[in-house]
């Protein structure tokens, strides 16, 4: 897990398992790019890491803009000459709603981050890691990449994507020396998960929350920092012939038949 002389690329950097992620990088030794639409979340991340010690530097980027994601690349590349290790990590969750009543709009926006976002990181990184001749890319997928989840037709059709785009690159790039994983995180206690249970529960989310941890076997949520240690594994040598794979870290919720699934049908969609 020594990233010494190396230099790390998170996207969706300014919070949650993307910030955590960040500073793990930069804690064992890389530097880092960190990259957020939210220009002062991953001015905040960087300020973390430096305050430790680290470098890093930030960038405002929209994923979704091939010219922004250009923009991230060529930033890296000029202030530190190589991309290393790719953290395609920023997504976003849209609504719950059933798939009959989903707002066309909010579809859009969603697979716009999740998909096209992901896929223009990978078109943009990879020809950098093709010419240095090695790297290591870890998408965002979801356990909603595994299986269904009733209300959310957007975020589980994107994270489904994102395996495919993950095991599609991951065969194009092997020889070239590059590997290309996916990381499946289960309800992580961030900004999102707490969303999507004021969403389930209005005025009610504590309740909610109460619930979602219990049905989980382990009893509680994924802490980001717990992703994070996946997503550097899986970026460092000790993942050396490891590609084209979907790791879940979720506390056994896809094992038991998705507890999480099933409170969110019981609850209905809205």
């Amino acid at each position: 897990m020594d990233f010494t002389g190396k230099v790390a690329l998170v996207t969706g950097g300014g919070n949650g398992i993307g910030r955590a992620a960040s500073v793990g990088f930069a804690k064992h030794g890389a530097k880092v790019v960190v990259v957020d639409r939210d220009g002062s979340a991953a001015e905040a991340t960087t300020g973390i890491i430096r305050q430790a010690g680290g470098e890093a530097v930030a960038v405002t980027a929209d994923v979704t803009k091939s010219a922004d994601v250009q923009a991230y690349v060529k930033t890296a590349l000029a202030t530190y000459g190589r991309i290393d290790c790719f953290f395609n990590n920023a997504g976003i969750e849209g609504k719950v709603t059933p798939t009959a009543q989903y707002d066309e709009a909010v579809f859009d926006a969603v697979i716009g981050v999740n998909v096209k976002g992901v896929f223009l990181g990978l078109r943009h990184v990879l020809p950098e890691m093709i010419r240095q001749g090695g790297g290591a890319v870890v998408n965002t997928a979801s356990v909603a990449g595994l299986v269904g989840t009733p209300g959310m037709p957007a975020y589980v059709a994107s994270k489904h994507a994102v395996i495919g785009l993950t095991k599609t690159a991951a065969g194009e790039v092997a020889r070239q020396g590059i590997r290309v994983n996916a990381v499946c995180p289960g309800p992580v206690d961030t900004r999102m998960i707490h969303a999507l249970e004021e969403q389930l529960a209005p005025g009610d989310a504590a309740a909610m929350s109460a619930r979602y941890q219990a049905a989980q076997p382990t009893g509680r949520y994924t802490t980001v920092e717990e992703i994070a240690n996946m997503v550097l594994f899986l970026c460092s040598d000790l993942a050396s012939n490891t590609t084209g794979g979907q790791f879940v870290v979720d506390g056994g919720r896809t094992a038991t038949g998705g507890a999480v699934t099933n409170l969110v049908a019981n609850q209905g969609a809205r």
